[in-house]
């Protein structure tokens, strides 16, 4: 890894979590993590083939994703969201379950549904906070 790329991932990730520690809305929290884990489920798919992948980006990127999910899965208040934090639950439950079978048979597709289906959720997500903010 030459250095100046060295330098350059160190600074996005010093930027990257200003941003995150500066965000006090939670809406827009879930928002930053619904994209870190797209980013990350993207770049996994790119290195999901161990013959052309980079090892290590590939393992950081699963990693990374499954933790997201699980922080997604943790934030979830199932007294007040009821059955809509039950199927967001068993949503994100499937496409953890997507990423983690594609860790063998290196088969994109299982991570692709994943991404497709958080994609949908992020857009609902997003539209959902313009609403509130143009309430304010």
């Amino acid at each position: 890894m030459s250095m100046s790329y060295k330098k350059m991932t160190d600074a996005y990730q010093t930027t990257e979590r200003s941003a995150l520690a500066e965000t006090e809305d939670s809406h827009q929290l879930v928002l930053v993590m619904f994209d870190a884990l797209m980013k990350s489920i993207d770049i996994y798919i790119d290195n999901i083939d161990v013959k052309k992948a980079d090892l290590e980006l590939r393992a950081k990127h699963f990693s990374r994703a499954l933790t997201i999910i699980y922080s997604l899965q943790s934030s979830l208040d199932f007294e007040k969201g009821g059955e809509i934090a039950d199927n967001l639950f068993q949503t994100y439950e499937f496409a953890r379950q997507m990423i983690i079978s594609s860790i063998k048979d290196m088969d994109e597709t299982g991570p692709q549904r994943a991404l497709a289906l958080l994609g949908e959720i992020r857009e609902a997500w997003a539209q959902m906070g313009e609403q509130l903010n143009n309430e304010k």
